[in-house]
């Protein structure tokens, strides 16, 4: 059995860190590192970057909308024509600082309200779709499997690799709780450590209302902004590991 870990990575700014990159980076297998739209900074995005490439973690493009002061959480009806040329403009920012530090962008992963957006707005995950196909079409997109972005890269000849949050509430639809309701996050230990080995073993996990939502990821997320992020991971990599599981980027 084969699992990728990823996290969301470099989304400080300027003097301000949040997360803990370097920690992280030393459990998960993906970084999903913000490319100065929703977070981050050119500074920032190199030393993730370098960072990275020297502990052999796959770097991929957290592509958001323009919104810092939101954090990138904040719906937006934005124009296909202009989504796709912020994406692109974020991919060639990000592979730009990857280059210098030796390595490359491996993959692309919508952040937050783009995320959710595209999961179900046909017309956004598609602008998305597009943008990674003009640069270059060998490039997975990470999302929700079942969504309109699973569509939008199969039409657009992108590989699609299904993930699943182990910190986050579910619906019965396999959507995500919306973060503006009561449990969207999930802050117990024991608890996510739990979810992440019933994804990885079962395929399956519980949603917000007591159902079974049926989900077979090939890569888990971590939010780097979770209180308790580095411990969280490394206990779901320990468990993983314990339970017969090789870890390794989806990319490798």
């Amino acid at each position: 059995m084969r699992v990728d870990l990823n996290a969301d990575l470099g989304e400080g700014f300027g003097v301000w860190r949040l997360g803990e990159d370097e920690r992280l980076l030393e459990v998960i297998t993906s970084a999903n590192i913000a490319c100065g739209f929703h977070a981050g900074d050119p500074t920032t995005m190199r030393r993730v970057c370098a960072a990275a490439v020297d502990r052999g973690v796959a770097i991929g493009a957290q592509v958001g909308y323009r919104d810092l002061v939101g954090f990138g959480r904040r719906r937006m009806e934005i124009e296909p024509e202009d989504l796709a040329a912020d994406v692109l403009y974020q991919l060639g920012a990000l592979e730009a600082c990857a280059r210098a530090a030796g390595g490359r962008v491996r993959y692309v992963k919508p952040h937050g309200a783009l995320y959710n957006t595209a999961a179900d707005d046909r017309r956004q995950a598609e602008a998305v779709a597009v943008a990674v196909a003009a640069f270059d079409p060998s490039l997975p997109l990470l999302a929700l499997p079942g969504s309109a972005m699973e569509d939008a890269a199969h039409a657009a000849g992108l590989p699609f690799v299904p993930e699943a949050f182990a910190d986050r509430a579910y619906l019965s639809t396999g959507r995500l709780v919306p973060r503006t309701e009561p449990g969207a996050v999930i802050d117990d230990p024991y608890e996510v450590v739990a979810r992440a080995a019933a994804f990885a073993l079962h395929h399956r996990v519980t949603a917000i209302d007591g159902g079974g939502v049926a989900v077979e990821p090939r890569s888990l997320c971590v939010h780097g902004d979770t209180p308790g992020a580095v411990y969280l991971a490394a206990e779901i990599r320990r468990t993983l590991v314990d339970a017969g599981a090789t870890l390794a980027p989806f990319t490798a």
